[in-house]
């Protein structure tokens, strides 16, 4: 005979309602108060009050600013800039598919070209490497290639070339490492696949291999085509008139250095806004692939919420 235990309320708890037959009171939440959230955003707005108060009272003339916006001169260097960012950019991803390929390749002898080329160029600075070409006829004279062409190395390496072969190179070291990368994040498989229905190594790495590690590829290659448009204010120590050099010519003439400073600062925030909004699209291009639903743009939720925005005042 087993003796019967009564269980405390603790351990049966009235189900429903409470024991009387009245409902639970409700949860009063309250919630936690964060007074240093407050405190640091009084400080963040007081410094940026502070900066805006430091710079309109400062020595700058800001009439000056607006009307050398659409100088023609500054037009002429920001679309310089604009010239040579894309030249120097589509010459870096060609190399830098080139010698991603490379250094994938079994050939020890291509390895290890690719290898030297993206180890000096990635290690030496870029500024270093524009003066290197910009004084390259220190070096060689004349620039023969035989009965194809022959000329003066001064003649040849004009303030353009100099720019282009500078920036180009360099950047084809760093898009070299990007290309690498998103080669190999493709599956395996995919190449052996290919190799299986009889397509060559090349048609394989165009056809199948490339189109896919175009996902992985995109994002770091806007990364740095945004930079390459503010590593462009470099050239213009080789003589190159891109915006920067054009803005300060205009600043040393009519002595609105800081002026023409805000100028091209203007721009290049123009240009890298503009171009930042043309990579979003081109990631989501990219991504319809590999994700099923792609989150809204700006602009479809703007016009969702105006939809939302109308129903609700028909509603009402």
């Amino acid at each position: 005979m087993t003796d019967k235990i009564e269980k405390g309320p603790a351990e049966n708890p009235p189900a429903g309602p409470g024991a009387s037959g009245l409902p639970y009171e409700a949860i009063k939440a309250i919630p936690v108060r964060h007074y240093g959230r407050w405190v640091s955003g009084v400080v963040v707005v007081g410094l940026l009050a502070w900066l805006v108060y430091a710079f309109a009272n400062g020595n700058v003339i800001w009439k000056t600013v607006g009307d050398k916006l659409f100088d023609p001169a500054v037009l002429s260097g920001l679309g310089n800039t604009v010239i040579i960012s894309v030249s120097a950019m589509a010459l870096g991803l060609v190399l830098g598919i080139i010698f991603a390929v490379m250094r994938l390749s079994k050939n020890p002898v291509t390895g290890a070209v690719s290898w030297l080329y993206i180890w000096f160029f990635r290690g030496t600075p870029v500024y270093v490497q524009l003066l290197v070409w910009f004084n390259l006829s220190l070096i060689f004279q004349y620039i023969n290639l035989g009965p194809i062409y022959k000329n003066e190395t001064v003649d040849v390496m004009t303030p353009f070339m100099v720019a282009l072969l500078g920036l180009g190179l360099n950047e084809g070291a760093y898009m070299a490492e990007i290309v690498r990368a998103g080669i190999q994040s493709v599956d395996e498989g995919q190449t052996e696949a290919a190799h299986a229905l009889g397509m060559p190594q090349t048609k394989t790495m165009r056809r199948v291999v490339l189109p896919q590690a175009m996902r992985v590829i995109i994002p770091p290659t806007g990364n740095e085509f945004i930079n390459m448009l503010k590593t462009s204010s470099l050239v213009s120590a080789v003589q190159y008139t891109e915006l920067l050099r054009a803005s300060s010519n205009i600043g040393n003439t009519a002595g609105a250095i800081m002026e023409m400073l805000f100028v091209a600062s203007f721009w290049y925030l123009a240009l890298t806004s503009v171009f930042s909004v043309g990579q979003y699209y081109l990631e989501r291009r990219f991504a319809r692939g590999s994700t099923r639903n792609l989150p809204p743009t700006p602009f479809q939720r703007l016009k969702a919420n105006l939809n939302m925005f109308r129903r609700t005042e028909v509603a009402r």
